[in-house]
């Protein structure tokens, strides 16, 4: 069983615009029922390990401006993920 966490980002949610918080949301609940192996799947959301100094960090682009870097912590039946921050990616 997988379950989101969104602690370390709450206050960074109500700053963000409403359509990113939506489709983090949509994709915490598909993570909820599907799994997240089966999600990073999913093309659209360009899940993708960071690395250097974030290194042990995964990345899902919610917009071309907008990410959310998350980490996935295995413990017994309840894998964790993390969501770490939202941040407004410079390309």
């Amino acid at each position: 069983m997988d379950q989101v966490i969104f602690t370390k980002v709450e206050k960074q949610l109500k700053k963000l615009p409403q359509f990113i918080v939506l489709k983090l949301l949509a994709w915490a609940k598909s993570i909820e029922l599907k799994g997240l192996r089966e999600v990073r799947k999913i093309a659209g959301y360009h899940d993708e390990p960071l690395k250097g100094s974030r290194r042990g960090q995964r990345s899902i682009r919610l917009s071309k401006g907008y990410r959310a870097i998350y980490v996935e912590k295995v413990g017994g039946s309840i894998n964790l993920i993390i969501i770490e921050e939202v941040n407004k990616h410079e390309y």
